[in-house]
């Protein structure tokens, strides 16, 4: 086994709240030069920049995972990874009719730029992507699992969008073995936030806890990126990883 690292939550410039300069190229040479060897590309309920992401991350020498950010009818946050890209194409297939039909405004919420491998504008996505689906937290897992890929309850240490802060509690016999918190081990007065969580909600107790940087520019992908013990960098190694 070797330490590798990884960031698995980040967002293109086809999340209306991410910047425009979110490239598949600008964030696969952002991770280059950060160190982090093992990026996912997870937009808000859609993989649809996925291919570009995975031919950008090929040219600049980064391990590419496939996936996107769900929101679940309860509006908590859950990444769905995938160790195949035509895995996590399938899986937006399915995800799309359950994001309800209405249309962006990108003068509101921000423009949704589907992009090629080369970072040429190709379409932008009509549907708005950051609202709640009609899937429940519930079922957010047996759906990831039955196209070949893992969820994850995102960022649960945020004061929005997590399961913490809509159900107050992690609830016994859920699935999920692994949990997302924000980037930084410590809280803001030094204690690490791993072990405080764990203490809080004995449910964490043994599952796996990603820090990811939840990028919504580039300057969030500028920071030291944590490690993952795999037997060699790969996506398939990660979701292996992930599934415990």
């Amino acid at each position: 086994m070797k330490n590798y690292s990884y960031d698995l939550h980040i967002h293109s410039a086809l999340s209306p709240c991410a910047d425009e300069d979110m490239t598949p190229n600008n964030i696969a040479r952002m991770c280059m030069l950060g160190g982090v060897r093992i990026a996912a590309l997870t937009d808000h309920n859609t993989t649809a920049n996925c291919p570009a992401f995975f031919s950008a991350c090929e040219d600049a020498g980064v391990v590419p995972l496939a996936g996107c950010e769900v929101t679940t009818s309860e509006e908590i946050h859950a990444l769905c990874l995938f160790g195949r890209l035509d895995a996590a194409m399938a899986f937006g297939d399915f995800l799309y009719p359950h994001i309800p039909d209405i249309e962006n405004r990108p003068d509101v919420f921000g423009r949704q730029t589907l992009l090629d491998g080369k970072d040429r504008e190709v379409g932008e996505e009509r549907k708005l992507l950051i609202t709640a689906t009609d899937i429940s937290i519930d079922d957010i897992w047996d759906i990831a699992a039955s196209h070949g890929g893992v969820a994850v309850p995102a960022h649960i240490d945020r004061p929005a969008f997590s399961l913490l802060v809509g159900f107050g509690f992690i609830p016994d016999g859920y699935p999920f073995t692994a949990y997302e918190i924000n980037s930084g081990a410590c809280d803001e007065n030094g204690a690490d936030r791993v072990d405080r969580l764990v203490a809080e909600n004995p449910a964490l107790a043994g599952k796996t806890i990603l820090r990811d940087s939840d990028a919504h520019e580039l300057a969030g992908l500028v920071r030291e990126p944590a490690l993952m013990a795999l037997p060699h960098a790969s996506a398939e190694a990660v979701i292996a990883a992930l599934r415990g």
